[in-house]
C-alpha cells in the first residue's frame, strides 16, 4: 500500500517503522518516499541514491531545509509498531521515523508556506560516516542544501537543541626503552612517560563560552590507555587515548592548535574529528523558530549532522520528537504527544512565522 503522506502522523509514523531500512538498506523506504512526494505537484524531487530531495520554488525571501535520516540501526525484536496508550513504541520510532514522518506531513500539506522549504530525507546516518547521504550531498551537490536556516529533526525531547559542539580524539604516544623489570634502571617505562599527561586532564577546567545566549562547556578527558609487554617488561610504548568535545566557535585547526598546545611536547596523532555547529539564533528565520516552538533552547552537548550544515554557512538545530535516551533501544518508543506538538509548532512557524 502506498504511503499517505496526508494520515495522520501517528499512523505515518507507524507505517514507516514498519518498512525496515536499516542502514545500507534503505532502497524500499526510499522508494515509497520518492513516489509519495514526487505526486504533489508544488514540489520538486531529486533522488540521489537513496536520499529524497523535495522543495517548494516560491520565491520567498527566506529558505529553510527540514532534514531527517531514513534508516535504523539492526531490527532487536522491535518490529512491527504497537501503540501502547501514549506512547508509540517500535525500530526507529524515536530515531527518527517519527521526525521524518513530521516533515513529510508538512511537505504534503503546506503547499504554500510562507518560507520556502527544502525537505531531505537521506540515508545511512546510523554507521560510518563515508556512507552518510547528507555528507555525500553537501560533498557533491551543496547547492540542493543552500538555505538561511536547518532544522535536523533528531530527536530532542520536542524541545530545541541549538548547534553541537565539536569532537577530536588525538592518540598521545609516549616512547621508552625495554629493560627486564627487574633491572628497571637500565629502561625508560613509556607509561610512567604518560605522568604529566594524566594530570594535565586531571587538573583541567573547562572552558565555558556563550554563544547566541547559550553556555557550551567542553570537554576535554582521557577514554582510553594502552601500553606494556609482558608482566616482566620495561614497556617502551604507551599511547593515551583523548576526546576533546569543543565548543562550536572553534574550528577543528583550532581545536587541534589548543590540544598541541595543552600537550605541548608530547606525540599527537588525530585519530577522528568533526566540527562543531554554531546555533545561528540570531538569523531572522531561527528568531523567528524559536518564537513559534515556544521551547526553551538548550546547546546541544554532542555531535548531531547539524554541523554538516555549519560547513556549508546554514546554521542549524535539532528539534525532534522523542527522547533521544531511548534511540537505539529494544523498547525504542516516541510520546504521541511530542509527534502532534512537533508537527503543530512547525506548521504554526511555516504558516504563519
Amino acid at each position: 500500500m502506498p504511503l499517505d503522506l496526508t494520515a495522520d502522523v501517528v499512523t505515518l509514523t507507524a507505517a514507516l517503522v514498519d518498512i525496515p531500512s536499516e542502514s545500507l538498506a534503505e532502497q524500499r523506504i526510499a522508494g515509497e518516499v520518492e513516489v509519495a512526494l514526487r505526486s504533489l505537484p508544488h514540489l520538486e524531487v531529486v533522488r540521489d541514491g537513496h536520499s529524497i530531495i523535495a522543495r517548494t520554488d516560491l520565491g520567498r525571501p527566506e529558505r529553510v531545509v527540514i532534514a531527517g535520516h531514513l534508516d535504523t540501526v539492526p531490527v532487536n525484536g522491535n518490529l512491527p509498531a504497537r501503540r501502547d496508550g501514549e506512547l508509540l513504541h517500535g525500530l526507529g520510532s524515536c530515531d527518527m521515523k517519527g521526525g521524518v514522518a513530521v516533515a513529510l506531513r508538512l511537505a504534503a500539506t503546506l503547499p504554500e508556506p510562507t518560507r520556502d522549504v527544502t525537505y531531505v530525507f537521506y540515508e545511512a546516518e546510523e554507521i560510518a560516516a563515508v556512507h552518510n547521504g547528507l555528507g555525500r550531498l553537501a560533498r557533491e551537490h551543496a547547492d540542493w542544501l543552500a538555505g538561511d536556516f536547518a532544522i535536523l529533526m533528531e530527536p530532542s525531547n520536542a524541545g530545541v537543541e541549538a548547534g553541537c559542539q565539536g569532537t577530536m580524539r588525538v592518540d598521545l604516544t609516549t616512547r621508552g626503552e625495554r629493560a627486564h623489570s627487574a633491572r628497571a634502571w637500565m629502561g625508560v617505562n613509556a607509561i610512567h612517560a604518560l605522568a604529566p599527561a594524566l594530570a594535565t586532564l586531571a587538573a583541567y577546567e573547562p572552558r565555558e563560552v556563550e554563544i547566541d545566549g547559550l553556555t557550551y562547556r567542553e570537554g576535554l578527558n582521557a577514554v582510553g590507555v594502552s601500553g606494556g609487554v609482558a608482566g616482566n617488561v620495561i614497556p617502551d610504548e604507551a599511547t593515551l587515548s583523548i576526546n576533546f568535545r569543543f565548543a562550536p566557535d572553534r574550528s577543528e585547526d583550532d581545536a587541534l592548535a589548543f590540544l598541541r598546545e595543552t600537550f605541548a611536547g608530547f606525540d599527537l596523532t588525530v585519530t577522528d574529528s568533526a566540527p562543531g555547529a554554531l546555533p545561528g539564533l540570531d538569523r531572522p528565520a531561527a528568531a523567528a523558530f524559536v518564537e513559534a516552538v515556544g521551547a526553551q533552547v538548550a546547546p546541544k552537548f554532542g555531535w548531531t549532522d547539524v554541523a554538516k550544515f555549519t560547513l556549508l554557512g546554514v546554521p542549524a538545530v535539532n528539534y525532534g520528537p522523542g527522547d533521544p535516551l531511548f534511540a537505539h533501544k529494544a523498547d525504542e518508543q516516541v510520546p504521541i504527544a511530542h509527534l502532534r506538538s512537533v508537527e503543530e509548532r512547525l506548521r504554526a512557524w511555516l504558516t504563519h512565522g
